[in-house]
């Protein structure tokens, strides 16, 4: 059966105004102020489509126009070990890796596969853009295997001290190309690069957080957990660099309880960031919708010493309508941090527990999860959903393994022109 692309429109979140989206709306043309954008779907009540795989059988709400091979949706199982340590009788945890006696099966070891499924499912089988995508290392590695796996072109961009994370089990295709900016520069430096080799028609910026097919992937992990659990957690956990993921999971939340029969949305969503890159933390904690100011050295030097270096990002979409702020506001969540020795703790504690291996990110959830119950914050009979982001490397790469080095570092003084000229000769 051919499949046929979700019915949407969106919808601006601070005005609430409805319209369509033409091909590739990352934002309200008509927009007062900034504010993210969120898909409407048609079918208002979740149903998982068993005739789909993957990722797609959630395709009822995301705002794809075909489905893709090799996709794999998030898995959610009740926990027994890691519960009965931290003594909560209803700790759910939702994996996405490579966890096979999990059930868990995606090769990229990280729930980035969600946003690389979704998003590249947005294009139209026979687009002739080529798509940018910026990322801090986990996103770079999902979108490279997907669009590998899939045919389709793309320019990944990526810092250079970040490239250890493009480890692939199977050898890129010719349509994925890495520009990487130098040592010594930050996620924000490779976003700049981006943006300007975006200024070209040709390359298709994908759009982060404002990208609904990216946020919608991503929030497929509660739609595991309520399939699993048969309603909305009252606390979500997440390690966060934008934030993006925390936002789609509050937006599904939303959708789930219009559904009607999942319960209210009382989950309050608290994201974690890995100490001394705390700019939302500090943020949140001051009471203030804008972001705490940081120099480009400062948010260097602090990414380079973070161990969880996926969740440095000098510019989230933190402030505008919509965003982490609102997210975690209208949720009555809050912000965690934790340093990298409680980093280094929980990833061995949760290998002990779990029996699998977890990315630095998701043990900083874990140990948030523990202050949260440490501190009454979160009750030990309350059902609390974990979001373990990324688990699995030792099984993915037990066959081996190579990285992908960059196509081209380029310096983030280059103009815009030199940037195209630059990458149009790698696709020639």
């Amino acid at each position: 059966m051919k499949f046929q692309p979700t019915k949407y429109q969106l919808m601006n979140v601070g005005t609430g105004r409805v319209f369509e989206d033409t091909f590739w709306a990352l934002g309200d043309p008509e927009a007062p102020a900034p504010s993210l954008v969120r898909a409407v779907y048609e079918d208002e009540r979740f149903n998982p489509r068993d005739d789909l795989r993957g990722l797609y059988r959630y395709a009822g709400w995301l705002p794809i126009n075909r489905t893709l091979r090799h996709s794999h949706a998030p898995v959610t199982y009740k926990s027994k070990g890691l519960a009965d340590l931290l003594g909560m009788r209803n700790l759910y945890i939702t994996l996405s890796g490579y966890v096979p006696k999990r059930g868990a099966k995606m090769e990229t070891c990280s729930f980035k596969e969600t946003e690389a499924f979704s998003v590249c499912a947005r294009l139209p089988k026979n687009d002739k853009h080529i798509l940018v995508v910026q990322s801090a290392g986990n996103t770079a590695r999902a979108f490279a295997r997907v669009c590998s796996d899939n045919d389709i072109p793309i320019v990944i961009c990526i810092p250079n001290d970040n490239i250890s994370d493009l480890w692939f089990t199977r050898r890129l295709k010719s349509c994925v190309k890495v520009i990487a900016t130098p040592h010594g520069t930050d996620y924000y430096d490779a976003i700049a690069l981006g943006e300007k080799l975006a200024k070209d028609p040709r390359y298709l910026l994908e759009g982060g957080a404002k990208n609904v097919a990216r946020r919608d992937g991503m929030g497929t992990t509660v739609l595991s957990a309520v399939e699993k659990i048969g309603r909305i957690p009252d606390a979500y956990f997440q390690a966060v660099g934008s934030g993006t993921g925390a936002v789609a999971a509050w937006e599904n939340a939303c959708r789930l309880e219009k559904d009607g029969r999942f319960g209210k949305n009382n989950m309050r969503v608290y994201c974690v960031q890995n100490a001394p890159y705390t700019l939302m933390y500090d943020s949140w904690k001051s009471g203030s919708r804008e972001l705490v100011p940081i120099t480009p050295e400062e948010s260097r030097k602090n990414a380079e010493i973070i161990l969880a270096k996926v969740l440095s990002n000098r510019k989230p979409p933190y402030s505008l309508a919509g965003g982490v702020f609102d997210t975690v506001k209208a949720s009555g969540g809050d912000f965690y941090k934790v340093t990298n020795d409680e980093v280094v703790y929980w990833m061995l504690q949760y290998f002990n527990k779990e029996g699998y291996d977890i990315f630095p990110a998701a043990a900083s959830a874990v140990a948030a999860v523990k202050k949260a119950v440490d501190e009454g914050t979160v009750g030990k009979d309350e059902t609390v959903m974990l979001n373990i982001t990324g688990a699995g490397m030792l099984n993915a790469t037990s066959v081996g393994f190579e990285l992908k080095e960059p196509d081209l570092v380029m310096s983030t003084d280059l103009s815009a022109e030199e940037v195209i000229c630059s990458v149009d000769r790698l696709f020639r």
